[in-house]
């Protein structure tokens, strides 16, 4: 049967989702119109707000409501909490390390890393800020904690090179992060492991 054209746009959206496919995608539409009145009213009203209102925090890029200030105190520090800032590259990341409850301190959300192939993608990342971030609040310790891929690796030492001129000293977790892992699917054991362990670079 053939869908009508609001449908398979839908699903065309639905299914560029994260671990959704076509098929996923089809019975997760048949579910919201089946139940319009209590899923796809209220889900487009969200949507419109998160659309309008969340935007990435263009100093450290956490997300953040355009009504508020950034959370966490993570930018505009009123009074020192922490002398340590873990460098990730997505929210996601940020977000596995706070659940896991290991490590406490701020935060600095790239939005990326800095593929090896193209150059002009350095650009995008918020490393400049980083930097800014560490002399103004007197940061003793960074902790890189990229993903342990080439792209994550790359952007380590491009981030540990652009520190150079701070004295902060650089770190990057160690034991327990497993080559080509990403830091969103670790365990908190590992995480625990990889931060406990964590060591200087260069």
């Amino acid at each position: 049967m053939q869908n009508v054209e609001e449908i398979e746009e839908l699903i065309k959206i639905i299914s560029k989702l994260p671990g959704l496919g076509p098929k996923s995608a089809r019975r997760i539409v048949l579910k919201l119109i089946n139940n319009r009145d209590e899923l796809i009213k209220p889900l487009a009203k969200t949507l419109v707000d998160v659309y309008k209102n969340i935007s990435r925090c263009k100093i450290c890029g956490i997300l953040k409501s355009s009504l508020t200030e950034c959370d966490f105190d993570n930018c505009k520090i009123v009074e020192k909490k922490y002398e340590k800032i873990c460098v990730v590259e997505n929210i996601s990341d940020q977000w596995s390390i706070e659940n896991s409850n290991i490590y406490k301190g701020y935060f600095h959300i790239l939005g990326g890393t800095v593929s090896s192939t193209q150059e002009n993608r350095k650009e995008d990342l918020l490393i400049d800020s980083l930097v800014e971030r560490v002399k103004k609040n007197k940061i003793q310790e960074v902790i890189i904690a990229t993903s342990a891929t080439v792209e994550g690796q790359t952007t380590a030492y491009y981030i540990e090179d652009s520190l150079k001129k701070t004295n902060v000293k650089v770190s990057r977790l160690a034991q327990g992060l497993p080559v080509g892992g990403e830091i969103e699917n670790l365990d908190d054991g590992t995480l625990f492991s990889a931060f406990k362990n964590r060591s200087g670079m260069g």
